[in-house]
């Protein structure tokens, strides 16, 4: 009994002990420093930049109808030798088609207009010989002198209405469209017979933002790109401005016109545009994407001596990638443009190279 007291005065006294002299141990803080990457602040020249996108047209393009009924005959391709398809480079005044109708050519009487002509003259001639003589009258002269005018405008007109039968290619270009007719068919007047279009130069009408009209002039030189040609950039220059805004979406129209000399861009492409409306020389300029923005403002990061210092900074122009900075940071300071996510004011960091 005697030795069961004594352990357990003995462990009473222990714990007695070990709560009066604690010696367990801290762990200590330590500081850990964040790995960043960083850029030195240089001064640099920023556009700002407007975008707008639309369709391309050709700036010439002429559909062919048939300006008579006939017999639909079409012509060989003087190059390939085979008759016109789609696609195929045409040249103004090439022989397309020929619309055969020997009734439409019997009503003209085109033989018998000829005729009447040379005895219109003959008989100007007659009246013009005895008229010098002092045979006839100027009343009798100048009626002959009508009889041969009106022959040979007679004969004019004939001529037209015979060359509505011959088909030629209006403008030089490249056949787009050509609705397909049997040869030897029958068609009628006003049907549609071949679209031909030059698209080596061409136009886009656009919208822009009701805030450029003033920075946006006639004769402003524009890039244009379309997505299926990443790696071709075409210029323009903005040829016509509307001066009216559209009351529903802010916006006005510009016309916008280039050069397509390799036919890279062809009709009706959606394009984009790329119009520059400002730009400022010698300005500090950073990426946009390095920038933190909350209800407390616009902020980054700069690295001094190891530690991250937050700075509240003020914007002025921008374009896709960058934004110049008014106020906040100095030329050469180092930026944090990697793992600034994490950062607080006055972080520790290590700065990665």
């Amino acid at each position: 009994m005697k030795k069961q007291l004594y352990i357990i005065s003995f462990a009473l006294l222990s714990l007695s002990f070990w709560a009066c002299n604690p010696e367990e141990e801290e762990s200590p803080t330590v500081d850990l420093a964040a790995p960043v990457s960083v850029m030195e602040i240089k001064t640099a020249s920023l556009s700002r930049h407007t975008i707008a996108t639309g369709n391309a047209m050709a700036e010439k393009e002429m559909e062919i109808t048939s300006k008579i009924a006939g017999t639909y005959k079409m012509k060989n391709h003087p190059v390939y030798k085979r008759p016109f398809k789609l696609g195929d480079r045409v040249k103004q005044g090439q022989g397309f088609i020929d619309i055969e109708d020997e009734e439409y050519v019997n009503t003209i009487g085109l033989e018998s207009v000829k005729m009447n002509l040379d005895l219109a003259k003959q008989e100007y001639e007659k009246q013009k010989s005895v008229f010098d003589k002092g045979g006839v009258t100027l009343r009798e002269l100048r009626n002959a002198e009508l009889q041969m005018t009106t022959a040979k405008n007679d004969l004019e007109s004939a001529e037209i209405r015979l060359e509505k039968m011959k088909v030629n290619v209006p403008i030089s270009g490249i056949i787009v469209k050509l609705p397909h007719f049997t040869q030897n068919s029958t068609i009628q007047q006003g049907a549609s017979l071949a679209t031909i279009m030059d698209y080596s130069r061409m136009f886009i009408d656009i919208s822009l933002p009701e805030n450029t009209m003033t920075e946006i002039k006639t004769g402003q030189k524009v890039q244009i790109t379309n997505y299926s040609l990443p790696n071709d950039t075409l210029s323009g220059t903005v040829s016509e401005i509307s001066p009216a805004i559209d009351v529903n979406t802010r916006t006005y129209i510009g016309k916008v016109r280039f050069n397509n000399s390799k036919l890279l861009i062809r009709p009706g492409m959606f394009v984009k545009t790329l119009i520059k409306v400002n730009q400022k020389n010698d300005i500090l300029v950073i990426p946009k994407e390095v920038i933190i923005s909350d209800q407390r403002g616009k902020r980054v990061f700069v690295v001094n001596e190891n530690t991250a210092f937050e700075r509240i900074i003020e914007t002025g122009i921008e374009n896709e990638d960058m934004i110049e900075i008014i106020s906040g940071l100095e030329e050469n300071e180092r930026l944090v443009i990697k793992g600034f996510e994490t950062l607080r004011n006055k972080s520790k960091v290590k700065v990665l190279k």
